[in-house]
C-alpha cells in the first residue's frame, strides 16, 4: 500500500522541497498552502495526489483539509506539520501586539490545529496510529537577537512536540521534532547576512535543503515502534554551538 502525507505550508522552501521529496520517493502527497497559483504549480511538478488552499490559522480550514485528506487517501501515515511565519528583526520593547498576535495564531496555534486534526484522524482510522513531524527550528532552544515572538512560538513547539508524543502512545501516534538551521531556499536568502547577538551582521553557512527531506524520509519511514524525539539539521560551521 502507497504510503501517505500531509504536508503544511508546501508551496515554498523547506515545505516544498519536502512534498516534491516525498512524491519523488513514492509517496501520496497532500500539500496546503494559502496561494491557489503557487498550489498549483507544486502540483503539478511533483505530480501530487493534493493541493487544497488552507491558512492554518484557521481552525475550520484545517478540518478541512484532513477531511478531504482523509476522504481522498483513507488512511493518513505522517503529517509534515511545516507552515511557519517569520517577523522582522525588532528589539523586545518594540515588538507590536499584532506582530506577535499573529506569530501565535501561525506559528502556535496553526500548529496545534494541524496536529489535532492529524492526531483525531490517526487515532479514528483502522489502523490505528500515525506519525506527526513538527518543525521546530534552532530558535526552538537559542534565540536570534529581535526575535522574540519567532522564538517564543518555537520553543512552544517542542512543548506541544513533547505532549502529543505523551498522549500519542495508547494509539500508535509518534510524534517527533526536526529542527533546521540555515537552509538554501528561497525563503533564507534574505538572511545571507544575519544579527549575531553582539550585533554585528554576518554571512551565514547554509546547507542544501535535499539534506532535511532526507532527515525526513528517515524519520517518516520509521516502523511504528521507533520515533526520532528531536533531530537538529544544520551547516557544520553555523554559529550556534556557542552562537559563534
Amino acid at each position: 500500500m502507497t504510503k501517505t502525507i500531509v504536508v503544511t505550508g508546501g508551496t515554498s522552501g523547506i515545505g516544498r522541497a519536502a512534498a516534491l521529496g516525498f512524491a519523488a520517493a513514492g509517496w501520496d502527497v497532500a500539500v496546503c498552502g494559502r496561494r491557489r497559483d503557487r498550489l498549483d504549480a507544486v502540483r503539478a511538478e511533483g505530480g501530487l495526489a493534493l493541493a487544497i488552499e488552507t491558512d492554518v490559522a484557521d481552525p475550520a480550514a484545517v478540518a478541512d483539509l484532513f477531511a478531504q485528506a482523509k476522504s481522498a487517501f483513507g488512511h493518513i501515515d505522517v503529517v509534515f506539520n511545516n507552515a511557519g511565519a517569520f517577523a522582522p528583526a525588532t528589539v523586545f520593547g518594540d515588538l507590536e501586539v499584532e506582530t506577535w498576535r499573529k506569530m501565535v495564531d501561525t506559528n502556535l496555534n496553526g500548529a496545534f490545529y494541524v496536529a489535532r486534526e492529524a492526531f483525531r484522524a490517526m487515532r479514528e482510522q483502522s489502523p490505528q496510529g500515525g506519525r506527526i513531524i513538527n518543525n521546530g527550528s534552532i530558535s526552538a532552544y537559542t534565540p536570534r537577537p529581535g526575535a522574540a515572538s519567532y522564538t517564543a512560538t518555537k520553543h512552544a513547539i517542542t512543548g506541544l512536540t513533547k505532549a502529543i508524543s505523551l498522549d500519542g502512545r495508547p494509539f500508535n501516534i509518534a510524534c517527533g521534532q526536526l529542527d533546521i538551521g540555515n537552509t538554501a531556499t528561497d525563503m533564507t536568502a534574505g538572511m545571507s547576512h544575519a544579527l549575531q547577538a553582539d550585533g554585528s551582521f554576518k554571512k551565514e553557512p547554509t546547507f542544501d535543503v535535499k539534506h532535511v527531506v532526507d532527515a525526513l524520509l528517515y524519520m517518516a519511514g520509521l516502523p511504528p515502534e521507533a520515533n526520532v524525539q528531536f533531530m537538529t539539521v544544520m551547516a557544520t560551521a553555523m554559529p550556534y554551538i556557542g552562537r559563534g
